[in-house]
């Protein structure tokens, strides 16, 4: 064998004691929790053929507590380039076969050249999480390395997209790295996200709790609302960020790439979704299927804060945004956590040149004292921040009701929308006819002879004079009164149009949103 052949043999023995992780054992109890191995994660999701693994044979530098004795194979973490659909993708995947995962200083380093590069390279990152935590062993060398992932995730917001998987445990302070990305993903019985543990919770508080019950997938993306995406498996996991990223474009200075143009599927029709009782509920999802192409309608947060809908569709080929009031729930209200839903997914369009629909049919805000205590001033004020400061094209339908604070809210002309359509039995008004009326007329409600048909009388006349699309109109607020058939065709006709706008501002560092 020639000294050349022999450093190959060297080379693929020392990356094949690598890639077995932390050992056949190790392995083999990864898989009976259900869960695949970090570098299998990583070649289930990146296109085949494409995946580039780099510091492989990083250590780790620890020398207190045996830990000069002790090899983890490429410090418990596997990092490289993949593609998905062609195009590049950074990526980095915690194995917790090797010392559980645990974060140390050089674990951390693996985990920040990545992300540097992800940002030089400007192509998105995804980091798959499954780790103990901090490895104590090194003390301060572990929290140092936290803070420069987060320091990281913070550079790279709004520059490249970020996306986290939860594929275990993700405990302290490693749980806000996901919380400063794009998008967070779950997968039942495998996702596990917390800042304390069941164990310290029952010591401090004597209080017993399951850690599914505590940090659970299920709690994070109906609950907390943490998690953007929840699965049942890790395959269905990866289909979904797949889904994701042909939506998305793949940095700052671009746009989503575009497919073929397609028309809505024939079966539904927009003109019936919308009951003409403005008290009966439906689906807006009905109403965004029947507008977008091939009724291809992708939901983020879909679990948490259903009183408001936000994803991603395509319009003539081109992703847009959508977000939309939910009447099937709470009547479409806006709450403390739809308005942080919303204002979140509104910043993130705007960040990466996605244009927004807003489809609007709520009566206002959430009224009631949990509420004021819970903040809904300062939570709502993010709505009306997020579509103030998108310049990316904004356009809203009025399908129904618009009332009070919440027609200003969803994206009004007022807070710079770039065109204004209305249905023609949508109510614009301060508030509801009915508690308008009962304001206004309460004394000829009062002393009529029948009360009931008096209120009902006024109530109509209050339809009439006020609470109607065309009193907004002729002052300018809206566009043009529509058709629901006419939906589709104006949307796609407003988009053309605004495909080239460009709005300017005050030259400042940075405004200050209502956090």
């Amino acid at each position: 064998m020639t000294e050349l052949n022999k450093d190959i043999q060297a080379l693929r023995e020392k990356k094949a004691v690598v890639e077995m992780g932390g050992g056949e054992a190790a392995i083999e109890k990864q898989a009976a929790m259900g869960k695949l191995t970090a570098r299998e994660r990583i070649l289930s999701l990146v296109d085949a053929n494409s995946f580039h693994e780099y510091d492989m044979f990083v250590k780790h530098d620890g020398r207190d507590f045996g830990m000069d004795k002790k090899d983890f194979p490429g410090d418990g973490v596997v990092t490289g380039t993949g593609a998905i659909f062609g195009a590049p993708v950074c990526i980095y995947a915690q194995d917790f076969t090797v010392a559980g995962g645990s974060l140390g200083l050089q674990h951390a380093r693996k985990i920040t050249k990545i992300m540097d590069h992800a940002l030089k390279m400007k192509c998105p990152i995804i980091g798959i999480n499954d780790s103990g935590g901090a490895r104590i062993q090194e003390g301060v060398q572990a929290l140092a390395g936290y803070g420069e992932i987060f320091y990281r995730n913070t550079i790279a917001s709004g520059v490249v997209p970020q996306i986290s998987l939860i594929l275990g445990p993700c405990a302290g302070g490693a749980v806000y790295s996901p919380a400063l990305t794009d998008f967070v993903f779950v997968v039942e019985n495998i996702s596990k996200m917390f800042i304390t543990g069941p164990n310290v919770i029952k010591t401090v508080l004597g209080e017993d709790i399951s850690m599914e019950d505590l940090g659970g997938a299920r709690v994070h993306a109906e609950v907390t609302g943490n998690a953007h995406f929840w699965a049942r498996s890790e395959q269905e996991c990866f289909e979904q960020i797949k889904r994701l990223v042909s939506f998305i474009p793949w940095n700052n200075a671009e746009r989503a790439r575009s497919i073929a143009p397609a028309e809505p599927l024939a079966g539904l029709n927009i003109e019936t979704i919308v009951p003409a009782d403005p008290r009966q509920p439906y689906d807006v999802r009905d109403v965004i299927r029947a507008t977008v192409d091939s009724s291809d309608f992708l939901e983020v947060h879909e679990l948490w804060a259903a009183n408001i809908v936000t994803g991603f569709g395509r319009m003539h080929g081109e992703t847009v945004g959508f977000v939309a009031n939910q009447p099937m729930v709470l009547a479409g209200v806006l709450d403390c956590d739809s308005s942080d839903k919303a204002a979140r997914f509104i910043r993130f369009c705007d960040s990466f040149n996605i244009p927004i629909i807003t489809l609007e049919d709520m009566p206002g805000y959430l009224p009631g004292v949990d509420q004021e205590h819970a903040g809904v001033i300062r939570h709502g004020a993010k709505v009306l921040y997020a579509y103030s400061e998108a310049t990316v094209p904004k356009i809203t339908v009025i399908l129904r009701k618009a009332y009070g604070g919440g027609y200003i809210a969803m994206n009004s002309r007022h807070l710079g929308a770039d065109f204004m359509f209305a249905w023609p039995g949508a109510e614009i008004a301060v508030m509801g006819p009915e508690g308008a009326a009962g304001i206004i007329f309460r004394k000829e409600i009062m002393e009529a002879a029948d009360p009931d048909a008096m209120r009902q009388e006024k109530v109509k006349e209050y339809i009439e004079k006020f609470a109607n699309p065309f009193v907004a109109a002729s002052k300018g607020f809206i566009d043009s009164v529509i058709e629901p058939r006419e939906t589709r065709s104006m949307l796609l006709h407003a988009l053309r149009l605004s495909a080239g706008k460009e709005e300017f501002r005050p030259a400042k560092k940075h405004g200050l949103p209502p956090f």
